[in-house]
């Protein structure tokens, strides 16, 4: 069982997840005092001079902290935006190394008979012909791999 254990904890995932928590942890910190320290003591200069975090209504003798808990939805709301940033960023840098991500698409207008307007997505040529021996070639090509002619650059024949 302690062997078991041991596999479990060392796995890749495992590993991820714990440092995970212990940055968000790190993380959750830093924005609670960019929320307390500097957000909200900007929006209660903005609004009166009211401290947010004090605010408080009292039922019998329990007394209710809803300013509390405004700071705190702020704090989520600006982690769970940071977090959706990164995962995104991520998620782009992976579908670029994977070559998913393609970057060279056209977006050409057709607009047909009755004035509606088509959007459709073209691939960009990656390729040309060589106008002498009439080879396929890179288009970025400024002399023909095949027949050593040179090419002029704006042309993509």
């Amino acid at each position: 069982m302690l062997k078991e254990f041991k596999e479990f904890a060392m796995k890749g995932n495992v590993m991820d997840l714990a440092v995970g928590v212990i940055i968000g942890g790190a993380f959750q910190k830093i924005v609670s005092s960019l929320v307390d320290d500097i957000i909200m003591p900007a929006i209660s200069m903005i609004t009166g001079k009211i401290d947010y975090s004090d605010l408080a209504f009292t039922v019998g003798d329990v007394s209710i902290k809803y300013g509390s808990f405004l700071t705190a939805i702020l704090d989520f709301l600006i982690i769970a935006f940071s977090v959706f940033l990164i995962v995104k960023y991520l998620n782009r840098m992976r579908e670029l190394s994977e070559g998913k991500l393609k970057t060279n698409k056209l977006l050409k207008k057709i607009v047909k008979d009755d004035g509606q307007v088509v959007e459709e997505v073209v691939e960009e040529p990656t390729t040309k012909i060589c106008p002498f021996c009439l080879s396929e070639i890179n288009i970025k090509a400024s002399r023909c791999p095949h027949c050593t002619s040179e090419l002029e650059n704006k042309e993509n024949v």
